[in-house]
């Protein structure tokens, strides 16, 4: 059972290492992060809306004595991660280069498709430092590392991995507690990062959605995705639309995960894994999200729930 409750807060997970909580980690609860250097602190992503990333301000000020982000850091370019960017304004925000192509070809699309949602005035604050390879950042008795990987939970995903902590943040390449996402990414892109980032060795890892734990949360990604391959080759075999394969799915150990509905969408991207080139992503026969988040409303019922 999830005990994930609570008003969002800061947790020290490390000297002067913070996670940013939204309970319960479902849809647009996102986590963040902040490094406490005293080079400047660094925040590791924002919010979906305007009052959460107000309240991710509030937070960050008070843990660092009234100073603000002299760098921000997007671990991709989907709306719930990036659009508080706006709200730290001293900040240089950073992402890989493919994180910037990808969020500026979406723009604002997220809000769209949750019109209930008090979204506030949030606006599109791109990367303005990119990068293409791994980087690292000295902060004084801090060192993080970024290391990027995709297509996997979407078309670029950069972790920030402190060594000397063995703290990992890894954006939505690791979900806890919640059903894992591959919307813009490919399930195969998403396994080989998840192998990787297991390599670093972490003792605690900040997942980007739910509460923060352990190199178990490695384990489960794995087992799901490993689930969710095996149910796509059936679907396959028996010749079934992504949809179908998803109504005829048995969930088992997995039924608990929140926001089980994102089925569908991943086996749309698991068929294109198994059917296509390796890592699937960018070719002419790739979904298009809208049609796949329609599809994921469908097995739903409705329009899931999301209390941003």
């Amino acid at each position: 059972m999830r005990t994930f409750t609570g008003e969002p807060r800061l947790a020290e997970v490390a000297d002067g290492v913070h996670a940013f909580l939204q309970p319960d980690g479902g849809w647009c609860l996102n986590n963040a992060g902040l490094i406490a250097a005293e080079t400047g602190p660094v925040l590791i992503d924002t919010a979906a809306t305007e009052a959460r990333a107000g309240l991710l301000r509030r937070l960050v000020l008070d843990a660092t004595g009234g100073v603000p982000p002299a760098l921000l850091v997007n671990t991709h370019a989907h709306g719930d991660h990036t659009f508080g960017n706006a709200a730290f304004p001293e900040a240089l925000v950073a992402g890989h280069e493919r994180t910037r192509q990808e969020a500026e070809a979406v723009g604002l699309h997220l809000t769209g498709l949750w019109p209930e949602v008090e979204w506030g005035r949030v606006e599109l604050v791109l990367p303005q430092l990119t990068f293409t390879g791994p980087i690292t950042l000295r902060l004084g008795r801090h060192q993080a590392e970024l290391h990027s990987f995709g297509p996997a939970h979407s078309g670029c995903d950069t972790v920030v991995w402190l060594p000397r902590e063995r703290v990992l943040f890894t954006g939505d390449l690791v979900m806890s507690g919640v059903t894992p996402f591959v919307l813009t990414g490919s399930v195969s892109g998403l396994r080989a990062a998840v192998g990787e980032l297991r390599s670093l060795d972490p003792l605690t890892v900040v997942p980007g959605h739910g509460p923060v734990g352990g190199p178990e949360l490695l384990d489960e990604t794995e087992r799901y995705l490993d689930w969710l391959t095996d149910t796509a080759r059936a679907g396959l075999a028996a010749g079934l639309p992504p949809l179908a394969a998803a109504r005829r799915a048995d969930p088992a150990d997995f039924a608990a995960l929140l926001d089980g509905e994102r089925l569908v969408p991943n086996l749309h991207r698991a068929y294109e894994d198994l059917s296509g080139p390796p890592g699937g992503a960018g070719g002419p026969s790739r979904a298009p999200v809208d049609r796949l988040f329609a599809e994921m409303v469908e097995l739903h019922g409705g329009l899931p729930a999301c209390h941003a």
